[in-house]
């Protein structure tokens, strides 16, 4: 099932936010981040109906994503 687009980009904005915050980075940079990630291409894809999870759960997997390349 695809999401409306409009839903995911809004979606994608309360991700890249909360990353952000809980990563003490700049919204530009947790943006730069979430654009070249796994999670940004597994969501764009529809994969497993990713984009249903919550925000929160989505943003702490993004989070590890980034600790796991950067440390």
């Amino acid at each position: 099932m695809n999401a409306n687009s409009v839903l995911l980009q809004k979606k994608y904005g309360r991700i890249v936010a909360m990353f952000a915050k809980q990563s003490k980075l700049t919204l530009d940079e947790a943006l730069e981040f979430f654009y070249h990630s796994s999670l940004y291409q597994l969501l764009r894809e529809g994969v497993s109906d990713l984009h249903c999870m919550s925000d929160g759960y989505l943003a702490e997997d993004l989070k590890e994503e980034y600790c796991r390349m950067y440390g």
